[in-house]
């Protein structure tokens, strides 16, 4: 950290260039001497990043940012405020602090928060750009987070976790062994010091595999942001053995979309043929498997047991897109470019043997337009294309 960053006319210089091309300010250079122009690029792309994703940063003067991909490896503003929301009480302590958006958002539900970061730089900014944010209940240790348990030997009302999902080579994993720190080795030293433990996991990861290697838990929560899913949180309480609870949420812009089942509770799923409308389930929903529950829940049809849209004859409110039916065709490309007179649509491909790219070197059709395709598989294995209108 170099604290010459913070002086006012760097500051100033760096806001003043937050729309400039960095290559040719590169190119141009800098009028100072107490920093590179690799550090003031370095802020520079930092701080576009938190604009949308991390407001109150963007917004506060004297932030110093680390490098782009702290940014983009931390949680948003509004994944942080909802996992504060789940958790509350006297004590946290973050055992893998990154740079701190979580504890910022926990220190409103806690008398006091830890913050713990191995990087000891990292460790230095967050200190810095918590003084700035006028957070003094956040004590900030640039410790190993389990050692730092080990060391202290403290009880805490909640443990929060974000384990690394980068191997040594910087690729993604897809298990939770594969993490760093390792939840299948550690989980039972977080145990010894809280009974509560919040744990962000990366969506790629498998959710029912990721519940097998855990234990206790007590509730799984999908996170999704405009149908993207960013987050999947498991809750886990010391000796839970009750049923488990599979929550999702899809935050838009005006409104939030919920639907929360138990796992392995069995339902009743009907199947039909295409009727007056369909329903296209949000990511969160999808990616938690709670597709089979929709069906019971909304008293609506299911397509196919592997196609995961629904159908019903009235419309209804429902947590996903909604469509009506314009036409249904079987699947032949002379057919559907006579139905597609602009060669515009928007695809989707649900449990069919070709993939959206393939579907459009074939037909031609290119993205965009106002009518919707659905290339589906229905209740008689049939391949099917549903011209929709979306609602």
């Amino acid at each position: 950290m170099n604290p010459a960053i913070l002086h006012k006319d760097i500051q100033e210089f760096i806001n003043d260039n937050l729309k400039s091309d960095t290559t040719k300010l590169i190119l141009k250079g800098i009028p100072f001497t107490d920093v590179t122009i690799q550090e003031i690029v370095s802020q520079i792309e930092a701080k576009k990043r938190c604009k949308t994703k991390l407001p109150t940063w963007f917004n506060t003067d004297g932030i110093y940012y680390p490098n782009k991909l702290n940014i983009e490896q931390t949680s948003s503003e509004i994944t942080a405020n909802y996992k504060a929301s789940l958790v509350s009480g006297d004590s946290l302590i973050d055992v893998t602090g990154g740079f701190g958006v979580d504890c910022f958002a926990f220190s409103d539900k806690f008398k006091e928060v830890t913050h713990c970061e191995i990087d000891t730089e990292l460790a230095t900014i967050v200190k810095h750009n918590f003084k700035q944010l006028k957070k003094t209940n956040i004590t900030q240790q640039a410790v190993n987070g389990l050692e730092y348990l080990k060391t202290v030997k403290k009880q805490y009302d909640w443990i929060y976790i974000d384990p690394s999902r980068r191997s040594d080579t910087k690729e993604k994993v897809f298990f939770l062994n594969q993490c760093q720190p390792d939840l299948t080795i550690h989980l039972d030293l977080l145990l010894q010091y809280s009974d509560n433990i919040l744990i962000k996991l990366a969506p790629l990861l498998d959710i029912k595999k990721t519940i097998n290697d855990l234990k206790f838990v007590k509730e799984v929560h999908c996170v999704s942001i405009q149908n993207e899913v960013k987050e999947v949180l498991f809750l886990l309480e010391k000796n839970y053995t009750s049923d488990l609870q599979i929550k999702t949420i899809n935050i838009l812009k005006n409104k939030n979309q919920s639907f929360n089942y138990q796992l392995d509770k069995s339902c009743n799923i009907n199947y039909n043929f295409i009727l007056k409308y369909v329903y296209e389930p949000n990511a969160t929903i999808l990616k938690s498997g709670g597709f089979n529950h929709i069906s019971e829940r909304f008293d609506i049809f299911k397509l196919h047991p592997n196609t995961h849209i629904f159908t019903s004859e009235t419309l209804i409110d429902f947590p996903g897109r909604r469509f009506k039916v314009l036409k249904q065709l079987a699947y032949n490309k002379k057919l559907l470019k006579k139905e597609i007179p602009t060669n515009k649509a928007n695809i989707t491909v649900r449990n069919f043997p070709e993939t959206v790219a393939q579907i459009r070197k074939k037909t031609g059709i290119k993205e965009g337009g106002n009518q919707y395709l659905f290339f589906i598989t229905d209740k008689d294995e049939k391949h099917l294309v549903l011209i929709c209108e979306k609602l």
